[in-house]
């Protein structure tokens, strides 16, 4: 049976701080635990009451879970990951599709990245650092299971991109690196694309002035009504509908 204190650590992953000093993160709810496991996520510890069908490591009273728990109203099942950073491989944004998060702070909003990069299929999703923690339950929750299947990277932008456009053209190979932005080209205009990085400004601020002089084209969605700008998932699932090549 899990202390007092194993309770009240699982409750303060909530904060981003607490969760990189422990390594840990948490997720809670039967939906979300159910699709990090189907898609093969390796999970630390499993908490659940009688409720929940699915595998555990402890088994918790209902009056234990709303201890442990993050919602006001608790799920069955609660679980511990380990966080992991990978570093992206050198090089690897000369191929394939990237999507590169830009100062995206709303943690739903990268969570519904991720899932437009899952069903686009897009080869990688890099963060910028001051984007949502990928690791917050709000992001996690809000990808639907695609933070299991996604490759995700956390990087400084502007010298990783300023790196890709060098070493591509050192190798002589023209990368285009498109940024989203309202005085942009028409991206239906566009062909279909085996090789791109694509960046996505947060909705309020757009593309960082640092970012510019890496981008090698703008791009835009036609505006034809009155709206002031479109949510940075729907713009990025407009644009990876546009530009992804059929799989």
């Amino acid at each position: 049976m899990p202390s007092k204190a194993e309770l009240q650590k699982l409750r303060s992953l909530r904060d981003k701080k607490t969760r990189e000093a422990q390594g840990l993160f948490v997720v809670e709810g039967e939906k979300v635990v159910g699709e990090l496991l189907a898609a093969g996520l390796p999970l630390h510890k499993i908490y659940a009451t009688e409720q929940w069908s699915g595998p555990r490591t402890h088994t918790l009273s209902a009056a234990e879970m709303a201890r442990a728990s993050h919602f006001p109203t608790p799920s069955s099942v609660l679980a511990l990951g380990r966080i992991h950073r990978p570093t992206l491989p050198e090089g690897a944004l000369r191929h394939g599709l990237s999507l590169a998060l830009d100062r995206i702070q709303d943690p739903g909003n990268v969570g519904t990245l991720l899932r437009v990069a899952d069903w686009y299929a897009i080869d990688r999703v890099i963060l910028s650092p001051d984007c949502a923690d990928l690791f917050s339950q709000k992001v996690i929750n809000a990808s639907k299971g695609s933070f299991a299947r996604v490759a995700c990277y956390t990087a400084t932008l502007a010298p990783l991109l300023a790196e890709t456009r060098a070493s591509a053209h050192s190798a002589g190979h023209t990368l285009p690196i498109l940024g989203c932005d309202l005085a942009g080209d028409n991206v239906h205009a566009m062909a279909a694309l085996s090789d791109a990085v694509i960046v996505i400004g947060s909705e309020g601020q757009g593309l960082s002035p640092a970012l510019r002089p890496h981008i090698t084209r703008t791009i835009t969605i036609p505006r034809y009504g009155a709206a002031e700008s479109l949510n940075a998932a729907i713009a990025a699932a407009i644009i990876c509908d546009r530009l992804a090549p059929p799989r």
